[in-house]
């Protein structure tokens, strides 16, 4: 047991380092001309029910407010990033997150 929780901390612990560096436009540097996206781990990991598995869940408050503190052209730019699919994160929904936010999408993402 105390294996399996070892290897779930060092998964996790890789999952958010990724998206650490994904978040800040790091992974996307040459899409994005150095900008960082503004998107802090917390406000990752409040979208992530909304933009992974099979049913996501709606995104919620956190989640929203997040997004309306990041940089949307940013992350536009990291929308076809294979690291998405290393995050188990689903582009088609990340791409909706705004929408469903109240918050207008930059017409190049769109």
């Amino acid at each position: 047991m105390a294996k399996d929780l070892k290897g779930l901390s060092v998964a996790a612990t890789a999952i958010l380092a990724v998206g650490r560096l994904l978040v800040n436009g790091e992974l996307c540097a040459a899409a994005t001309s150095s900008r960082r996206c503004n998107m802090t781990q917390q406000g990752l990991l409040a979208c992530l029910p909304a933009i992974t598995g099979m049913a996501p869940a709606m995104p919620s408050a956190q989640c929203c407010f997040a997004l309306a503190n990041t940089n949307l052209s940013c992350l536009c730019a990291c929308k076809n990033s294979p690291l998405l699919s290393y995050l188990h994160i689903d582009p088609k929904l990340a791409m909706q997150l705004p929408a469903i936010c109240w918050l207008l999408m930059p017409k190049q993402c769109k």
